[in-house]
């Protein structure tokens, strides 16, 4: 039997699986935690994935090994490879104002064009710039940037030689220096942005090796987590994945490039060579585990009061901005919640709001894709946040489509683990994810119009 690994270093925590490169089967699996910060050394990663490597009995066995990692992010390296400061993760929005200047500087259609995305503060372009603007004397000492994922496969090849370094085209998109419709960097917008040229990565195909680890194992391109998922769910053309973790995802794969100047719309690049519309929301499944704390429940019972409500929780709606919002592009927002009543002020009718108010920025997301003329035949719905019983019931209602939910699992890994196994091998396997669950329910207008109304007051107290 033929053993691949596949790595999910997420924004949480690094898992490990290890499967048979042949039939996809889970042979075992491991992981460890991550800090629960914005900011984070990336030696915090390399002992989770220690750690996380040792859990699943080791890589002595394997063949193969691929990472898949949270995208953006911004890992800053001096010429010998050391690292130059705590790597800021996608979720940290200190940089806010630098995406609004380097967009002011350039216009947003031209990033669009240029790069396929408009930056939002969570992109490694407007990190570079805050980098530059806040901590001068860092900036200058970085020679190579890299992506959490990047630095990771590097250090697996036990190199110390940033010139070394390389990427898949799907975390190079997330940049904001690399355009997937040229398949090329735009070191003009890194330079600007920095201050200075810096090396980057190389950007491999979606089956070429990176090398290969101490062991043996050949190690694969890697990807960008939304990526890794899409080949771990079996995503084809036609299908919308819903995803909800840290971050809430809606994407697509795709056969051409997208340019969205309203930046609503990420045109990412996949992991088989062709293109990953995306949206992302900030608040995602940490908008349950809040809710559930405020009620003094666990997520179970958040889930059991959810759906003993009506849709629409009798008028309550949750706008979740917990930590600021990427899409819509509201960083200072905070979360609230409209329309309490004495009659209406049940922890039900929370419960219920909550998880109606996360699915309608997702939903807000489905709708975006729609109307860049993405085809829709079917919506697939992942993630930690689709094992509550209340989001796969009550998705169907707020998206306007029925949901698909294939069997729990660790997607991100399994597709790094597919890739593995296409390095190896030459040839993308087609591996069981096993049989989906749909749910099928009249969509709920009245719930995605409160929440818009609702929504929207951030932008009109603003003035």
């Amino acid at each position: 039997m033929t053993r691949v690994a596949g790595i999910d270093s997420s924004t949480q925590s690094c898992k490990v699986v290890v499967r048979d490169a042949d039939t996809g089967e889970l042979l075992r699996s491991g992981q460890a935690p991550h800090p629960d910060s914005t900011e984070v050394h990336p030696d915090a990663w390399w002992s989770a994935l220690g750690s996380a490597i040792e859990a699943a009995g080791g890589l002595a066995d394997v063949a193969a090994v691929s990472v898949g990692g949270q995208q953006h992010g911004m890992v800053c390296l001096s010429e010998d490879g050391a690292v130059v400061r705590p790597a800021l993760l996608w979720n940290d929005l200190r940089s806010a104002g630098a995406a609004t200047d380097l967009v002011a500087e350039h216009g947003a259609a031209f990033w669009a064009d240029a790069v396929g995305s408009v930056p939002l503060a969570s992109f490694t372009v407007t990190k570079l710039r805050w980098l530059a603007t806040h901590e001068p004397s860092a900036a200058a000492r970085t020679a190579a940037v890299a992506l959490p994922h990047d630095w990771l496969t590097w250090r697996l090849a036990a190199s110390s030689d940033v010139t070394t370094l390389t990427t898949d085209r799907s975390d190079a998109s997330g940049t904001g220096y690399w355009s997937p419709a040229t398949g090329a960097y735009r070191t003009d917008l890194l330079r600007a942005a920095l201050g200075h040229d810096a090396a980057v990565p190389r950007v491999l195909g979606p089956s070429e090796s990176a090398g290969h680890i101490p062991s043996g194992a050949l190690l694969g391109p890697g990807a960008g987590d939304n990526a890794a998922a899409a080949l771990g769910v079996g995503a084809e053309i036609g299908d919308v994945v819903v995803s909800i973790g840290t971050s809430g995802t809606v994407f697509a794969t795709t056969t051409t490039p997208t340019s969205d100047a309203s930046g609503i719309i990420a045109g990412f690049a996949d992991a088989r060579g062709g293109y990953l519309p995306l949206v992302c929301t900030l608040n995602a499944a940490r908008v349950l585990s809040t809710t559930a704390g405020l009620l003094g429940v666990d997520l179970d019972e958040l889930s059991r009061l959810a759906l003993t409500a009506a849709p629409g929780a009798d008028g309550v709606v949750m706008v979740p901005y917990l930590e600021g919002e990427r899409t819509p592009s509201r960083p200072k927002a905070t979360g609230a919640v409209h329309g309490l009543t004495p009659a209406n002020a049940t922890q039900a009718n929370l419960a219920r709001a909550a998880v109606e108010g996360m699915l309608c920025g997702l939903a807000d997301g489905l709708d975006a894709l729609v109307d860049a003329g993405v085809p829709v035949s079917r919506v697939l719905l992942v993630g930690g946040g689709a094992r509550a019983e209340a989001v796969r019931r009550i998705a169907p209602s707020v998206l306007g489509h029925p949901v698909r939910v294939p069997p729990p699992g660790e997607y991100v890994a399994d597709g790094a683990a597919r890739q593995a196994a296409w390095t190896l091998t030459g040839k993308l396997p087609e591996w069981d994810t096993g049989e989906a669950e749909t749910f099928d329910t009249a969509a709920v207008p009245a719930i995605r119009e409160r929440y818009a109304e609702a929504s929207d007051r951030f932008v009109n107290q603003l003035g």
